[in-house]
């Protein structure tokens, strides 16, 4: 394979753009400029990254998510970025952190989707 075969992550929502802006905050994609509140679509800055595309459904989220992502603090580390996040509307599910500074959070973003802040680059290399 010569090119990533992921084009979207594909996420149900009950309103695309609140839920896109969400995760366009934490992640830095940009919100594709034809999105609307039944679609919305975050585009990566990086080559060759799959975007994340948001879709209106009628249901709300009932049950765990079988997948999520890890998300790691573009600067600083995840104990800075966490309450940044809290900030912006997710919250804390739950924490994993350890004494000795591993482990990490697991947050839900404003729908109750869920994704893990992990520790950031400089905090893994130390």
């Amino acid at each position: 394979m010569t090119s990533n075969p992921i084009r979207h992550i594909t996420v149900d929502a009950r309103d695309a753009v609140t839920i896109a802006t969400f995760w366009a905050a934490l992640t830095g994609y940009q919100l594709h400029e034809e999105s609307t509140a039944e679609e919305a679509l975050l585009t990566p800055a990086f080559p060759d990254a799959p975007g994340i595309l948001f879709i209106k459904v009628p249901e709300g989220k009932t049950a765990k998510n079988r997948l999520h992502l890890d998300i790691q603090p573009p600067t600083g580390t995840r104990d800075e970025f966490v309450p940044q996040l809290q900030a912006a509307g997710a919250t804390i599910h739950e924490d994993h952190r350890k004494p000795d500074g591993t482990g990490w959070v697991t947050m839900l973003d404003p729908e109750g989707n869920e994704f893990c802040v992990e520790r950031g680059a400089a905090e893994r290399a130390a």
